[in-house]
């Protein structure tokens, strides 16, 4: 049983801040209110959460499993949603080091891949980062923060 994601067990409102144009060099974000609810699964090696909001006027559901692997010590992190349905994203993969954790994979902007990172801060009111890189990991362009306070 490894407990890293134990802070976020239970029911969240999520204050979201999404950058609108991706490696781009936008500087234009716009601003959501989402639901977040976690729960632990197999025996405390993994867990899942569901996550829904109103975006651009449009409803947004989607669900993470993680999946903790004692070999490697790390957790992977698996995406699905409505925005691609039947689709499960590339996992993210990592660990924590002290409250934050740290997550790496790729993800697809406009066509062409590119790598893509994670970064959790756990805590009384976790912090969640989604950041992308065009250039091999030389650079960050966040692009997504939730703000998670208890619902």
């Amino acid at each position: 049983m490894k407990t890293d994601f134990d802070f976020l067990f239970g029911s969240w409102n999520v204050r979201n801040r999404y950058l609108v144009g991706r490696l781009r060099g936008s500087t234009e974000w716009t601003e959501f209110d989402a639901t977040c609810r976690a729960w632990p699964l197999l025996d405390g090696s993994g867990n899942v959460d569901s996550f829904s909001a109103i975006r651009d006027g449009r409803a947004v559901h989607g669900a993470t499993f993680r999946l903790y692997s004692p070999a490697t010590d790390e957790w992977s992190i698996h995406w699905a949603d409505t925005i691609r349905p039947g689709v499960l994203c590339p996992p993210m993969v990592g660990k924590f080091a002290g409250k934050t954790g740290t997550f790496f994979g790729e993800e697809e902007v406009d066509g062409r891949k590119v790598l893509c990172r994670f970064v959790w801060t756990r805590g009384g009111a976790p912090r969640w980062e989604q950041a992308f890189s065009g250039d091999a990991g030389q650079s960050w362009e966040t692009n997504w923060i939730m703000e998670f306070t208890r619902a």
